[in-house]
């Protein structure tokens, strides 16, 4: 991957992680509010509480594999396959720039997640 490619990658990578780390922050700030009285409106935020939890988890996530991809950059194994070693072909990357495996592998360990 070109030089250029990869810092704008590094760039979309970080606003990417910033924006989530913002919007995980409102998360936050909305499951720390406390209750309402009534208990009908208590058992809708209940749910709405366990919708914003599983939306904070995927962030959580996402944040984390963006992490991984930044680490990757910074030690010059940014484009390589976790398992194989390969290079993970540029559309890929540029489609999931946080993408560790390249399509084989991804597939492979696909077919082992559906296996179990």
């Amino acid at each position: 991957m070109h030089a250029d490619t990869n810092e704008a990658l590094r760039r979309r990578l970080e606003k990417q992680k910033r924006d989530l780390t913002a919007r995980l922050d409102r998360i936050t700030a909305n499951v720390r509010r406390g209750y309402h009285a009534d208990s009908k409106e208590r058992a809708k935020e209940f749910e709405d509480r366990e919708v914003v939890d599983a939306l904070g988890n995927e962030a959580r996530d996402e944040v984390a594999k963006i992490t991984a991809a930044l680490q990757r950059m910074e030690s010059g194994n940014f484009g390589l396959c976790v398992e194989c070693g390969a290079r993970i072909e540029d559309a890929r990357l540029q489609a999931h720039p946080y993408a560790e495996e390249c399509i084989e592998c991804a597939r492979l360990e696909e077919r082992r997640g559906a296996l179990l």
